[in-house]
């Protein structure tokens, strides 16, 4: 009994550690990169790209291929040992090994292999490239918890501050300082900020719901995130330049890496298409053997008159006939040799080169390299936007991080100077000078100012992170 409590209740505290996990940014990108599904699609055509270099590989390879047949004949057929026309019933069977390799194919085997290399290395730039995506796509959604996180506690907090201006307000009323209006007007801001609190607290669970749903994680009631120790780290890149920070993205990113090796794929299909103009050399050997269980016939000495004399003349002159021995044969029924004995009887070998050369295919291959060689300048374009498309989302991101951090500095100073308003007009609203309107008006203000200043502390980090992404840091080494 002692035993199954202990065990009871330490299966409870793990189901209650279970049920108050937090997750960190660093845990989240971490598990969106293992079981996010287009992370997975990328890695499947990475997978795809190994096949690829597999089939290359095997070009190098001699083709092996081994046949067999068995047949049963019945009626007029012809025998497959003699050649013969025979109409009788008869198991037939053949065997043939082939072997083939190309001498040389106008180097489009080797093309082939180079393209396969290329063609993986693209394959992972993609991955790398989605892997960026979906930890932005993350850290964008946790950043966007944690400010909603943030706005929840300011509303909470301005709210307790109303709870006791209601209760000093009442007592006032009562004492008949302050008119009951008063205490309508606060009580009105509490019904205000309660619905804004309903509404903060919606958006919280609604962001989970999509930072869950990103993460792919189905447990949406008992999904958290922590939400303590983010604040604004700067590596850095804030002093650095704008050029400084296109060079070292052009160097890293994985958008002008996919473009350089769609040249390169571009490039080496030229020369594949170029080689079908080169003539082929090839070798081939192949073996082949035959059974059949027909009988067949054969002349043979007939054993009772083995020997005939017949006339084949006359002497010139005398009449004398001329006279000579010949065998004498008879057609008899011969059965079929054993199975073994005829593979080796009636095989054969047969071998040698065969070359090919193109003289006229109907403009398929001058046709196939002219397309490739606009597929190559196409290439070329691409790389060169993605280039320039880069330069503009850098410069974008980094007058993007500029203006935040603007942004963040002016609410800060908002906030200050609200602060001191709002504590003014406490202090005036305490001492009768002011009315309930003119204070809620004051401390709307105030927590407006937080929010902004939440909001613009969170846009801030955001747009740091994404400049350090584009200047070459791995989405799972960013500081917060």
């Amino acid at each position: 009994m002692k035993k199954s409590i202990i065990i009871a209740l330490f299966l409870f505290g793990v189901f209650a550690q279970a049920q108050s996990k937090k997750w960190t940014l660093k845990e989240c990108v971490v598990y969106a990169l293992e079981n996010n599904i287009s992370v997975k699609q990328s890695e499947l055509d990475l997978e795809v790209a190994d096949v690829e270099k597999l089939l290359a590989r095997g070009n190098f390879l001699p083709s092996l291929n081994i046949g067999s047949g068995v047949s049963e004949n019945t009626g007029l057929s012809f025998n497959p040992v003699t050649n013969n026309a025979q109409t009788t019933t008869f198991l037939s069977a053949s065997g043939n090994i082939n072997v083939g390799y190309t001498l040389f194919d106008g180097l489009r085997n080797i093309r082939q292999l180079q393209r396969s290399d290329i063609s993986k290395l693209a394959s992972q730039y993609r991955l790398d490239k989605m892997k960026d995506d979906i930890s932005l796509f993350v850290a964008n959604g946790y950043l966007t918890v944690i400010l909603n996180k943030a706005n929840l506690e300011v509303l909470q907090s301005q709210n307790e501050v109303t709870k006791e201006q209601i209760e000093r307000t009442e007592d006032l009323v009562e004492a008949g300082a302050l008119p009951r209006g008063d205490l309508l007007e606060i009580r009105a801001t509490d019904a205000s900020e309660q619905q804004l609190i309903i509404n903060a607290e919606n958006n919280i669970q609604i962001s989970l719901i999509s930072l869950a749903q990103l993460l792919l994680i189905k447990d949406y009631e008992n999904f958290d995130i922590e939400d303590e120790g983010y604040d604004v780290v700067d590596t850095g890149i804030a002093d650095k330049s704008i050029s400084e920070i296109i060079a070292s993205a052009k160097e890293s990113r994985s958008e002008i890496k996919i473009a350089e090796q769609n040249v390169e794929l571009a490039n080496v299909d030229l020369k594949i298409a170029k080689g079908a103009n080169l003539p082929t050399l090839s070798a081939f050997f192949g073996y082949n053997t035959r059974f059949a269980n027909t009988t067949s016939f054969a002349q043979q000495l007939d054993p009772d008159n083995p020997i005939s004399t017949q006339q084949i003349g006359t002497v010139e002159g005398t009449g004398e006939a001329v006279v000579a021995d010949f065998a004498n044969t008879i057609l008899t029924e011969v059965a079929a040799d054993p199975f073994i004995n005829q593979l080796y009887q009636n095989d054969g070998i047969g071998y040698g080169l065969q070359l090919n050369i193109p003289i006229l295919n109907g403009f398929n291959v001058r046709g196939n390299v002219q397309r490739n060689k606009v597929n190559l300048e196409r290439s070329k374009f691409q790389l060169e936007q993605a280039e320039l498309d880069l330069e503009s989302t850098v410069y974008q991101a980094y007058v993007d991080a500029k203006g935040s951090l603007k942004s963040y500095e002016a609410a800060k100073t908002a906030l200050e100077s609200q602060q001191l308003a709002y504590d003014y007009a406490k202090e005036r609203y305490d001492v009768g000078l002011t009315n309930a309107f003119d204070f809620s008006q004051s401390k709307l203000r105030f927590d407006n100012a937080k929010i902004e200043l939440n909001r613009a502390k969170y846009d801030y980090i955001f747009k740091l992170k994404v400049l350090e992404l584009f200047f070459g840091i791995p989405a799972t080494e960013l500081k917060f």
